[in-house]
């Protein structure tokens, strides 16, 4: 039958010296004060292997900073896992891993795993977007604090700054990419709850601002200072194949000559491009070809059309002609991506061609999946009369003869004369 150990008291454990050996003194059922020749204390839980039956010591840290009270309790908690099956020392290893990697986790290094995964849904430039924002406003904060332990008042309270100089734009989507990476993060099991989901709430909705542009009828001042301004060449002919495409400043930037299809007179957009990650055919004209035949011997050696004026390796900055446009008298009445409202603006009021054919030529999409579903067509050919209406309306403003006759409405049944105008650029 086992010796019987007497119970420690607290006074015995703070009385015990230390001795030329250390020795133990023992509370009863595998738990030990050891005592070392230096004076430390430290409590030792000695117990049976559950599966191989091997004595192993386990601590659990030093007395007094773990208290007689303590010790029995975590011996207590030790003996349930070994009742079920579970080694302690294994289970304590495993749990403070987990723990470390926890607290390993923080804001910045979660990001850092997620943007790889949101780089195959946006462009490289929105990208940059993103991560800068959130160098910017939340790092210098938050960036070192792990994820399980963000709050939504710490949050607020690190957009504060940003929100009080009137940002609010800026607020509203860092707030939402915060809450994509939170979504990621328990998606991938790194939290289990996401305490940021309503951060957004606490700021007022931006104001809603539409991009500046101007009217159909300002065109021929526009063309006049796009030829005579002194602005660079390959920003001139960027201007002027963003005005003629109508794509966004980011997809008119990244042209590449190898998506150019001459014979077709067709541009392939690539879908990493594009804003929706959808590949998009621009029906080329007699102008925007010309605009290629200009670029050819600048670039026609290099990748890009339209290359980068201190790299020419890589594409021209996509707020180059946003720059131009603000220099040279359009600052607050016309940004580059104002160019496709104009388009938008002419071609729905002259009332001769289709909605879907326009929403198209604008990369549009459907928003519902269903609708997409079905409606697959991409309305090439009925573009091509588009844009070819469009870079003729282009050229009489450029030349000074834009009147009031090519902007009016016509009636929905257009002549024959008027169709073979349109395919051959004659309009």
């Amino acid at each position: 039958m086992p010796k019987k150990v007497a119970p420690l008291t607290h006074k015995q454990a703070a009385a015990a010296k230390p001795k030329d050996r250390e020795y133990n003194l023992s509370d009863g059922d595998g738990l030990q004060l050891r005592i070392k020749p230096s004076g430390a204390k430290f409590w030792i839980f000695v117990y049976s292997h559950p599966h191989t039956k091997k004595r192993t010591p386990l601590g659990f840290g030093p007395f007094p900073d773990v208290t007689l009270v303590a010790a029995r309790e975590r011996r207590r908690e030790a003996r349930e896992l070994i009742q079920q099956g579970i080694d302690p020392k294994e289970h304590q290893m495993e749990m403070s891993h987990r723990e470390a990697e926890r607290y390993s986790n923080t804001l910045h290094a979660v990001v850092e795993k997620w943007l790889p995964v949101k780089s195959s849904q946006v462009t490289p430039d929105t990208l940059h977007d993103i991560r800068r924002s959130l160098e910017l406003h939340i790092f210098p904060q938050l960036g070192a604090t792990p994820i399980h332990k963000l709050t939504a008042q710490g949050t607020i309270a690190a957009l504060q700054p940003l929100y009080a100089k009137g940002s609010k734009e800026s607020v509203k989507r860092i707030c939402q990419r915060l809450n994509e990476v939170m979504t990621w993060a328990m998606n991938v099991g790194l939290v289990t709850a996401n305490p940021l989901a309503g951060i957004g709430e606490a700021f007022s909705a931006p104001d809603v601002r539409h991009l500046p542009s101007i009217q159909p009828e300002q065109l021929p001042e526009l063309m006049h200072t796009l030829a005579t301004a002194s602005i660079k060449p390959i920003i001139r002919h960027l201007a002027l194949w963003q005005l003629h495409t109508v794509v966004r400043p980011g997809e008119a930037a990244q042209a590449r000559w190898c998506e150019i299809d001459e014979v077709n007179r067709t541009w392939l957009v690539p879908g990493e491009t594009m804003k929706m990650k959808e590949r998009h055919r621009v029906p080329l004209t007699a102008s925007t070809l010309a605009i290629l035949e200009a670029m050819r011997p600048i670039s026609g050696h290099r990748e890009y059309i339209f290359p980068g004026d201190r790299n020419p390796l890589t594409h021209a900055n996509r707020q180059s002609v946003n720059t131009a446009l603000k220099r040279h008298g359009f600052k607050g009445k016309l940004v580059a991506h104002g160019f496709r409202s104009i388009f938008k603006t002419a071609a729905g009021e002259k009332g001769i061609f289709s909605f879907e054919a326009l929403e198209r030529a604008l990369a549009h999409t459907e928003k519902s999946k269903v609708v997409r579903a079905y409606d697959r067509g991409d309305y090439l050919e009925q573009r091509r009369e588009v844009m070819a209406w469009w870079s003729n309306l282009l050229e009489r403003a450029a030349k000074g003869t834009l009147t009031a006759a090519d902007l009016a409405p016509m009636d929905n049944v257009v002549s024959a004369d008027f169709r073979k105008a349109v395919s051959s650029e004659e309009v």
